[in-house]
């Protein structure tokens, strides 16, 4: 069936192209075979944040000022004081190439000592730019307070500025940065996937059918009673107790195809950008809509009022304020019953609504009973 492009009055067509894109792949997805590592985790297999305070030094005069970041300066006092350096008391540090920076990464699971990490740089006082900084030696910690990692490297930067006269361009962002492989794993974070008799399977989507399918498919490759659906997101899982067996059967088990619960109709929306996707179970039933607009214009115009002469007045400045209200009168469209996604996309543009007026559209639309689907706002 081929569908006639309505001419887009108030700038749908991004939302409608959009909706199209989402329709030519959710179809497919519906119903796909999907692997149970597609669809699940194992319980403790998860990465942990790690956080850390440092110094970037070597910076071309665009690091913190000291009068302002004060903390910069005892960072810089006390990490010389370590290396054996004691400045006289009361002295006066002007740092111009020194950046106090929050270092932070994400240290995945079964990770070992000596693996290397991505981490990222990010300033946190009034620097200007990180380019061409080092960051010095940085201890990483968990959230109990251990050291899991140690960084140290010079930052890349993705972005670029120039000043001058007063005048000054930047692109990207120059005040956070990224170090490939600048961290160093030290310590092994505790991992239950490989203790005790089960292991548990953690949904992605919490879903009874599709945990219920993932229970039934361990179940005919290994037998009755090898996997039990606990609820919607969690399936336990009996597994061999030696470790190299172990991990063969979670290999052959995370790669067992299962059929995915069919998606429920949803919608999301975007209050802050206006965005609107639907997927492609979204149905409509017969209702009518009417959209219109107001709009408030308030302008104002200077004048002089002159005294007359020998009055022995004063000349004053007067300002006359304009409000002008105009209200477009709105129009009644009646939306028939759309089966379809591409029905319901082109029944909304008849509409003539704005991605945001549409918000409100689909939110009443939704109370009155018209649109079969879930409202999501981000």
């Amino acid at each position: 069936m081929s569908i006639r492009p309505i001419p887009p009055r108030t700038g749908l067509l991004l939302s409608l192209a959009l909706a199209f894109v989402l329709l030519g792949t959710a179809t497919g997805a519906a119903w796909s075979q999907n692997r149970i590592k597609d669809l699940a985790t194992l319980q403790g297999a998860r990465p942990n944040q790690l956080v850390g305070y440092g110094i970037v030094v070597g910076l071309d005069g665009s690091g913190d000022q000291t009068t302002q970041t004060p903390f910069t300066v005892q960072s810089i006092v006390s990490m010389l004081g370590q290396l054996g350096v004691q400045l006289p008391p009361g002295t006066n540090l002007q740092l111009r190439n020194v950046a106090a920076v929050m270092v932070t990464t994400s240290l995945p699971a079964f990770a070992r000592p000596g693996q290397s990490l991505d981490i990222t740089v990010s300033s946190m006082g009034n620097a200007r730019n990180l380019r061409g900084g080092t960051l010095l030696m940085t201890p990483l910690r968990g959230a109990d307070g251990q050291i899991y990692a140690v960084a140290q490297g010079n930052i890349l930067l993705g972005g670029a500025g120039a000043a001058a006269g007063g005048s000054s361009v930047q692109i990207n962002q120059l005040n956070s940065g990224r170090i490939p492989n600048g961290a160093t794993v030290e310590r092994t974070p505790s991992t239950p996937v490989g203790q005790g008799e089960f292991v548990n399977l953690e949904l992605r989507d919490a879903d009874f059918t599709t945990a219920n399918r993932m229970a039934a498919a361990i179940n005919t490759q290994f037998g009755n009673g090898t996997a039990q659906a606990l609820d919607a997101r969690h399936v336990r899982v009996q597994a061999p107790v030696d470790p190299h067996q172990r991990v063969g059967f979670l290999a052959s088990m995370e790669n067992l195809p299962v059929a995915r619960a069919e998606a429920s109709p949803r919608v999301i929306i975007n209050a802050r950008t206006g965005s609107v996707v639907m997927n492609q179970l979204v149905t409509v039933l017969p209702c009518a809509v009417a959209h219109g607009s107001l709009s408030v214009t308030i302008s104002s115009t200077p004048g002089v009022s002159q005294p007359g002469a020998l009055s022995g007045g004063q000349t004053v400045v007067t300002e006359t304020a304009n409000i002008e209200v105009k209200s477009d009168r709105g129009q009644l469209v009646q939306i028939p019953a759309s089966p379809s996604l591409a029905e319901v996309v082109r029944a909304l543009n008849a509409v003539g609504a704005s991605p945001q007026d549409l918000l409100s559209i689909l939110q009443a639309m939704r109370a009155a009973g018209a649109l079969q689907a879930e409202l999501e706002i981000i």
